[in-house]
């Protein structure tokens, strides 16, 4: 009982038992082996006449005496433990000592415990399955056997009357005590794993609560909630965070000196950020407060890392007359690596919305310029047939590029304000050609919808430069506007000609070399359109000799800003 107690009460015995490697079976077989010798000198001493002798410690014995000992329940507990080998190894110990103690008589002792320690480990292996030990039933029922196999031992060599002397104790002995012994260890690891469980659903559940906290960053607002969390899920008296230089947040007792946004006051606490390195007080000296009233007495500060810098420090401090805890230590370790894996989330996610932002306004600057050689082109050709034609042309790309200046560069326009950029470019283009094509917008969604500026004016570009090849009249655009559940599903058809299927795989995809257009608007829109709002929204392309589809669906949003609207009204 008291081997019991060692192993589940040390956390070095615990991982000795825990997971069986050729270190763990080492250290057990020198546990026991321990054990098992303690265990003859312990014994209960029966002389040749029967008479029964219980002395403290069994310090010599004659060669004719016997003794019933715990020896054999040291064995089978260490073969159910640590595996057969173990087993016979210790009982080839148990057994060298009890023939050497006894005068050297009895050698069956060391055949009788090497058999037991190893049929006890093989038979307790192939029992317990997928189980750290076996069940308690088979428990009971292979150390009974252990102490059948001794007694045919004894009985060959020694005659039935030690036998049944000693049959009925031992056999009580052996069989209870290793039920016992593995129902302590069974019942504490348990116990382990169920706190772990709970501690672990705590931990996920504070780290989840502080998540949305350090993707920000750290700042006085993050770090006060953060450590409010902290205090909550924790038997921590005070907790505190820290920048490189001042105090970001102070939750508990020492909030009085302790101030947000001043100076970090412990020495504790400089030497972990100048450092890197955690640090453990376990008293008021050792943190270097210099406020002389401080109830804190025990703390661990440990460095916030983010690219092997330390920008921080997480500091969790207990009262007088509470005492740091391996576990609570532990605890603040796991915390301050998950913390700094959430900076480092957080960190990296700013940069990347940055980088997608600057690609994603690049994209859109290439629209206009793209917009801006075909108008062009339009104007130059209507200079030499029609000058007043070419001022109204001119005129419509001025009012365009006005409103490109004005919204080019946000993300996401107003439905109503995309509908000017069309208009603005169809005007250009009907001046040139007359009758040529017609719009028929069916819109089901609001005027104040948002979507990505230029996506409805690219596809109409497309359909006019490219849809009607070799026809001047009957050409028919259709721009729908849709709401489908939580999506804004938008439709540009046309009744032209089609696409070549070479041209349809790429299109979109990648810039065209092609003599009629290089596709290089539709490439850029499309990758607008899966930066902004993941690939769910990439273009779809639908195309027969009856016309083209072009599709897409994005976030339904709506705009909130009420001084847009008005001075869109106004």
């Amino acid at each position: 009982m008291v081997l019991a107690f060692m192993l589940v009460n040390m956390r070095f015995f615990r991982n000795l038992i825990e997971k069986r490697t050729l270190k763990s079976q080492i250290w057990l077989f020198i546990i026991f082996s321990i054990f098992v010798i303690i265990s003859n000198l312990t014994g209960v001493e029966i002389s040749n006449s029967k008479e029964i002798v219980t002395p403290l410690i069994i310090t010599k014995m004659s060669q004719s005496d016997s003794i019933a000992n715990t020896r054999m329940l040291v064995i089978t507990t260490a073969s159910l433990t640590g595996g057969p080998y173990v087993g016979m190894l210790v009982g080839l110990v148990g057994g060298l000592h009890r023939v050497i103690f006894g005068g050297f008589s009895d050698y069956f002792y060391i055949v009788s415990s090497v058999l037991i320690g190893f049929l006890i480990g093989f038979l307790g292996d192939h029992v317990k399955k997928n189980n750290l030990y076996p069940s308690t039933l088979w428990t009971v029922v292979l150390a009974l056997l252990a102490e059948l196999i001794q007694m045919v031992f004894i009985f060959v060599f020694r005659g039935f009357g030690l036998v049944k002397l000693i049959f009925v104790p031992m056999i009580l002995l052996n069989s209870v005590g290793s039920y016992l012994f593995i129902e302590i260890l069974q019942t504490y690891l348990s116990n382990e794993r169920q706190l772990r469980a709970v501690q672990t659903k705590d931990v996920l559940e504070l780290t989840n609560k502080t998540l949305p906290y350090f993707r920000n960053g750290l700042d006085l607002d993050s770090a006060k909630h953060v450590c409010q969390i902290i205090k909550e899920y924790t038997h921590f008296d005070a907790v505190g965070l820290t920048d490189q230089r001042n105090v970001l947040a102070h939750i508990g007792m020492g909030e009085d000196h302790h101030i947000s946004g001043e100076p970090v006051l412990t020495d504790m606490s400089k030497y972990v950020i100048s450092t890197g390195k955690e640090k453990v007080a376990y008293s008021k000296k050792d943190i270097g407060c210099p406020h002389h009233d401080c109830p804190l007495t025990s703390a661990i500060v440990c460095p916030l890392r983010v690219n092997d810098a330390t920008i921080g420090a997480l500091k969790l401090y207990l009262r007088e007359g509470r005492e740091m805890t391996v576990v609570e230590e532990n605890l603040v370790r796991g915390l301050a690596m998950i913390f700094s894996g959430q900076l480092a989330i957080g960190i990296a996610e700013q940069q990347t919305s940055l980088v997608n932002e600057a690609e994603i306004r690049a994209l859109q600057l290439q629209i206009n310029p793209h917009f801006l050689f075909n108008a062009i082109n339009t104007i130059g050709a209507l200079m030499r047939v029609n000058v007043d034609k070419a001022h109204e042309a001119l005129m419509q790309l001025s009012t365009y590029f006005r409103l490109s200046l004005k919204n080019g560069q946000k993300k996401e326009i107003l439905l109503e304000q995309e509908k000017k950029y069309v208009e603005a470019y169809t005007g250009i283009e009907t001046l040139r050609f007359p009758n040529k094509f017609s719009i028929d917008y069916q819109i089901k969604v609001p005027a104040d919808t948002l979507l990505p500026p230029f996506c409805l004016q690219i596809f109409i570009e497309n359909a006019i430069r490219h849809a009607f090849k070799g026809r001047k009249t009957g050409n028919k655009i259709m721009v729908g506007l849709t709401k489908k559940g939580q999506s804004l599903e938008i439709k540009v058809s046309d009744n032209g000609n089609g696409i070549d299927s070479k041209v349809l795989a790429r299109l979109g995809q990648e810039v065209i070399d092609e003599s009629r257009g290089s596709g290089t608007a539709l490439y850029n829109l499309n990758r607008r359109l899966q930066g902004l709002y993941g690939t769910s929204s990439k273009l779809k392309i639908v195309t027969s000799s009856a016309g083209s589809t072009f599709s897409m669906k994005i976030p339904m949003k709506q705009s909130k800003n009420i001084e847009k609207i008005v001075g869109r009204l106004s």
